[in-house]
C-alpha cells in the first residue's frame, strides 16, 4: 500500500453508492478529492473512464495507490484496513447487519438503477408518471422489509449505538425514497434511525447537496 497518495473519488453526487462511500470515507475523517462522473452526460461510458472502472459504474475509489469498485467492497476494506467498527464484532451482528445493507444495496438498487429503470421505460414506452410508480414500488418494498428487520430494535442506529455499514446503505435509499415521493412515515424505525443519522457531522458532510454540481 501506498498511503502518501492522494485520495480520488470518482463519483456522482446523487448515487446512493457514492454517497455510502462518502459517509464511511467522513466518518473515518480521511481527506479525499472528488472527481465527478456525471451520469446524465453518459460519462461514465467514456473510454477514460472505462479504463479506470470497466463496469463503467460509481464510485471508484483510488486509495493506498491502489483502485477498488464496488461500494460495500470498499467500505469492507475501509473496515478491514483501518479497523473502523464499521460491522459488529460478533458474527451474528455481522450477519445482521450484511443482511440489512444487502437487502438496500443488491435487492432495492439495482432495480432502481437509472440505467435499468430507462431500459424498462423504453421497452414499455412509459414517462416520467411510470419511471415514479416503479421507484415507489420497489424502494417501498424493499424499506418495508427492512423496517421488518429492525422490528424490535432499540438502539440509536441500525445496530447498536454507533452508525455503521448497514446505516452507510439506509441513509442513501431514505434520501432516495424522500426523492420519489414515498411518505417515510410508512417507516417508523428507518426514519428515527434517519434523524438520528442526519445529525452525524459525517453525514452532514456527506449529503448529496454538498457535492452537487
Amino acid at each position: 500500500m501506498n498511503a502518501s497518495q492522494p485520495v480520488v473519488l470518482y463519483d456522482y453526487w446523487r448515487s446512493s453508492a457514492s454517497y455510502r462511500v462518502r459517509i464511511a470515507l467522513h466518518t473515518l475523517e480521511i481527506g479525499f478529492e472528488t472527481v465527478p462522473v456525471d451520469l446524465l452526460a453518459q460519462a461514465h461510458k467514456a473510454p477514460e473512464y472505462l479504463g479506470i472502472n470497466p463496469q463503467g459504474r460509481v464510485p471508484t475509489l483510488e486509495i493506498d495507490g491502489l483502485v477498488y469498485l464496488q461500494s460495500l467492497a470498499i467500505i469492507e476494506y475501509l473496515e478491514e484496513t483501518r479497523n473502523a467498527g464499521f460491522l459488529p464484532r460478533d458474527p451474528a451482528g455481522r450477519q445482521h447487519v450484511r443482511a440489512i445493507a444487502h437487502t438496500i444495496a443488491m435487492d432495492i438498487h439495482p432495480i432502481c438503477n437509472l440505467g435499468v429503470v430507462a431500459h424498462v421505460l423504453d421497452l414499455a414506452g412509459g414517462g416520467e408518471e411510470m419511471r415514479s410508480a416503479w421507484m415507489q414500488k420497489f424502494i417501498g418494498a424493499g424499506l418495508d422489509a427492512v423496517e421488518v428487520m429492525l422490528t424490535g430494535h432499540d438502539g440509536t442506529f441500525c445496530h447498536g449505538d454507533t452508525p455503521g455499514l448497514a446505516d452507510f446503505c439506509l441513509v442513501p435509499q431514505l434520501y432516495n425514497a424522500s426523492r420519489w415521493g414515498l411518505d417515510l412515515s410508512r417507516f417508523p424505525t428507518l426514519s428515527r434511525i434517519g434523524t438520528a443519522c442526519a445529525e452525524r457531522p459525517a453525514f452532514i458532510a456527506a449529503h448529496p447537496d454538498a457535492y452537487r454540481s
